[in-house]
């Protein structure tokens, strides 16, 4: 699979159409539980709603990104909060945190031993990890549509494009182990999540996420892949008068040894 890509991230779709991402992952803060005078690094902050989540507690939250359009969008909607273009393979602070936080985000991260390192060295000994992201099957049949239509249209280059990392319970709470964490809490679980477009939301969601498939394909012919991909997943994403994505997500607390 090739692994280099190019994701184009609008901020302003991502917070019409697909805020489910942040409403999920109130519960991972929960998980986390943020303390008064905390220092935590909220990883993959996106448009920084559960940044400001964190602060709310009495957190000293630092919410980084790697999509500049995503923290100029955090920065408008919260000014009073730190967020920085960084990336997750790449951290670089003057001083370790209490806590790192990531809600759908590692699964984005193909060089994955590097950003668990990073995590690691970026923690206090003691200190929490507490994170959320996409497991082994995690919208699977979206995956395959994808595949099969680029294929279908002589797009080869495009469909095997290796753009996300969903990994089982077992694969990743041992790469965790094995960078000197202790996981103390670790579940895989189903959620199917109800897309906000009724019309169009397995294409809406593609176009989201998946756009680095349709990097260099005439803007003519996308519409035409979209709909293939959205009528091959018909009869597995959508019921009740509504589109589904058939999340797999993993949900993990560690402590730093």
């Amino acid at each position: 699979m090739i692994s280099i890509y190019d994701t184009t991230w609008n901020a302003t779709l991502y917070d019409d159409k697909h805020n489910y991402v942040a409403k999920y992952g109130e519960d991972v803060v929960r998980l986390l539980a943020p303390q008064n005078g905390e220092r935590i690094l909220d990883l993959g902050c996106g448009t920084g709603h559960l940044t400001h989540l964190m602060a709310q507690a009495g957190a000293r939250v630092i919410g980084i990104d790697n999509s500049p359009a995503m923290i100029h969008r955090a920065q408008a909607a919260y000014p009073d909060l730190d967020f920085r273009v960084m990336s997750a393979t790449d951290l670089h602070f003057d001083a370790p945190f209490d806590a790192v936080f990531s809600n759908a985000t590692l699964h984005w991260v193909l060089d994955k031993e590097s950003a668990v390192e990073q995590v690691a060295r970026s923690l206090k000994s003691g200190g929490r990890f507490v994170l959320e992201m996409g497991g082994k099957g995690n919208v699977e049949e979206i995956v395959v549509a994808i595949r099969k239509v680029l294929n279908r249209h002589g797009y080869y280059g495009n469909a095997a494009i290796q753009l996300w990392y969903f990994p089982s319970l077992s694969e990743y709470t041992t790469l965790l182990e094995k960078k000197g964490f202790r996981v103390r809490f670790a579940a895989h679980f189903d959620r199917p999540t109800e897309l906000k477009d009724q019309g169009n939301g397995i294409k809406e969601f593609v176009r989201m996420f998946g756009n680095a498939f349709f990097n260099d394909i005439p803007e003519n012919e996308i519409d035409t892949v979209l709909t293939e991909i959205q009528d091959l997943v018909r009869p597995t994403n959508y019921r009740n008068g509504s589109w589904f994505g058939n999340y797999k997500r993993l949900r993990i607390a560690a402590t730093k040894l």
